[in-house]
């Protein structure tokens, strides 16, 4: 099941306009904004003493808004203008303010300070001077909120126009913005709510949510549930938790074969394949669901030629590591988009690179165009991981814990996508759940945790999705 919608700043203004078309005045949808902010200002910090920043243009305007509610509740407030409103509303919503307003540059600071000085839609870095007092004044508060987004980001990419300092809660007015997920701007933004103003937000770029998962049923048996193949090569560990992470992410089989036998608990299969035919031969078990490949492949003539194997195979797969840095030397993606079952590639930004070339767009851009030229989903790796599908949907998942950047944390994910395939037969929806899982089982795993404690916690994350 999708998560919230993203809306990029195009979209969001189209929202907006259609909103305002069928009959509700700007207005009342500043006026809801401000609401939404005050709201959630009263639970953070009560009757502090605020001191809220307004820009010249509808973000300020939800500013006055702001302020003139915390106000009516008994709140000292204060209020600082960059320049006088540049829009009706906001000129309308300032007039209806009855407190001073000073300029920025003679603002002082308070316990909770709120930036409603631009929103959705900047495009160019904030003055030097403005950006050194915004965060100045931010730095001595106690709390700090940002109205949609801080300013001195960029909404569509998540780029750090401008010196942008640490909020403690940004409230996303309407809808998500890609720049509420996306690294560098998502560390400076402390929780993100989303502040409903009535606005009806659709968009086939959503956010990764908790996904629903069915429990193994009266009539399941282990080839139901789906039967993971994976290929190792000569680091067996690598793909020995590919296959646990298969096991723990709920396939009912899972064999390993390669060159030699590897180590895996008792109910892992382990098979013998000491050649690329013999491999070949293997994967022609009607009743494998899903093959991955990559985690511990190598890169030599061998590695290659077990690759070709498993591509020539037919069935749907999962390829990692070693797998896309191969595939990125001689035209992986052309290959991989004449497939008739739809692969999921899981690069981190270095293989992504090498597969698909460097570029100055943000990652949600190069996750689609790179999904559409592999005709593949593409799981583009990282603290902000992107999920792009070849018919343009994509989901994004932020705030995945720092702890999994340590070695194996990306054999795991790819076992986990694998799983999921086997049982749903949906390459998106598979790579969406196992982001999801593999982010939440970490979390449980612990700051220190290394890979394999991600897959002892799988079942644990697994158990908090069960549907009813």
């Amino acid at each position: 099941m999708p998560g919230r919608a993203i809306l990029t700043a195009e979209e969001m203004r189209d929202a907006e306009q259609a909103t305002i078309d069928s009959g509700t005045p700007v207005d009342d949808l500043m006026e809801r904004a401000g609401r939404a902010v005050a709201d959630i200002a009263w639970r953070i910090a009560g009757r502090s003493e605020t001191l809220i920043l307004c820009g010249p243009g509808n973000n300020g305007g939800d500013g006055y808004v702001v302020a003139r509610l915390l106000a009516e509740r008994g709140c000292d407030v204060r209020v600082a203008a960059l320049a006088d409103p540049a829009s009706d509303a906001a000129a309308e919503a300032r007039r209806k303010w009855n407190g001073e307003v000073v300029t920025i540059d003679e603002a002082k600071s308070a316990p909770l300070v709120i930036d409603a000085l631009f929103g959705t839609g900047l495009k160019r870095p904030l003055d030097r001077a403005l950006a050194r007092q915004l965060g100045n004044l931010v730095a001595r508060a106690r709390h700090g909120i940002a109205v949609d987004l801080p300013s001195g980001i960029e909404t569509d990419g998540g780029t750090i126009l401008s010196p942008v300092p640490d909020f403690d809660v940004t409230v996303a007015l309407g809808a998500l913005k890609p720049a509420h997920l996306l690294q560098p701007a998502r560390r400076h933004m402390g929780h993100v709510l989303l502040g409903e103003i009535g606005i009806a937000a659709e968009s086939d770029l959503t956010e990764i949510a908790r996904p629903s998962i069915a429990a193994p049923g009266p009539d399941d048996h282990k080839y139901i549930r789906g039967y993971v193949f994976v290929a190792k090569g000569p680091m067996a560990g690598a793909a020995s938790l590919a296959a646990q992470a298969a096991m723990r992410g709920g396939a009912g089989y899972v064999v390993m074969a390669g060159p030699e036998r590897g180590d895996g608990p008792q109910a892992l299969v382990m098979k013998q394949a000491t050649d690329p035919k013999t491999l070949g031969k293997l994967l022609e078990d009607e009743r494998i669901d899903c093959a991955v490949i990559g985690p511990g492949l190598g890169r030599d003539k061998k590695a290659r030629q077990r690759l070709d194997a498993v591509l020539a195979s037919g069935r749907r797969l999962v390829l990692d590591a070693d797998a896309l840095v191969l595939l990125g030397e001689k035209d992986g993606p052309q290959k991989l988009a004449s497939f008739a079952q739809i692969p999921v590639l899981t690069p981190h930004a270095g293989e992504f690179d090498r597969m698909f070339g460097a570029g100055d767009e943000s990652k949600i851009v190069r996750a689609r165009q790179a999904s559409k030229t592999a005709r593949s989903v593409v799981v583009f790796k990282g603290a902000d991981t992107v999920v792009a599908a070849p018919d343009g949907r994509a989901g994004i998942l932020a705030d995945a814990p720092g702890s999994l950047a340590t070695a194996g944390t990306g054999d795991v994910l790819s076992g986990l996508v694998a799983a999921r395939y086997a049982a749903t037969g949906d390459p998106f929806a598979a790579a969406c759940q196992a982001v999801w899982l593999h982010a939440e089982a970490a979390q449980f795993a612990g700051p220190a945790m290394i890979a394999d404690d991600v897959v002892a916690a799988i079942p644990r994350a697994i158990a908090g999705c069960l549907a009813a």
